[in-house]
């Protein structure tokens, strides 16, 4: 998780959403990391978890990231839980929950899907002060401008 929020702290300083994550093999190597930049990249699909995906993907050459643990410093939204099962993400370790957009357990069980062919597990509340405090400085830094 610390690659994870590293990340977010370097998507806060540039003006995006503060949302860090990183992508690591079933034996714990780095694979990927990224942190959102749908503004900067004029894409509303750049969110750090398709990123980490895209870049762990090339690096792999192959989509499917069996056996892969994404660590993210926000729960993933729809799209992003989506991507993650499509991708065959073993797990997702998460930091802050995201009562409004969150799909993977605040909002929809996204996890298990009943209808997807794959599962995958979750655990939450990792440096869960820390992710959810520079969510709250970034926004009421963007509420006084």
């Amino acid at each position: 998780m610390d690659v994870a929020f590293r990340e977010a702290c370097r998507s806060a300083d540039s003006g995006e959403v503060p949302v860090g994550a990183a992508l690591f093999s079933a034996e714990g190597e780095l694979l990927a990391k990224a942190h959102n930049r749908p503004i900067s990249g004029h894409d509303p699909t750049a969110h750090a978890e398709i990123l980490c995906l895209r870049e762990a993907s090339r690096k792999l050459g192959n989509y499917r990231l069996t056996g892969s643990i994404l660590a993210v410093t926000l729960e993933p939204c729809l799209m992003c839980t989506g991507a993650l099962l499509h991708a065959r993400v073993s797990g997702v370790v998460v930091g802050a929950p995201d009562p409004e957009a969150g799909a993977l357990f605040s909002n929809l069980d996204g996890h298990a899907l009943p209808f997807a062919n794959h599962r995958l597990w979750y655990v939450s509340g990792v440096m869960e002060p820390e992710c959810s405090a520079l969510l709250k400085r970034f926004f009421l830094g963007k509420r006084k401008s």
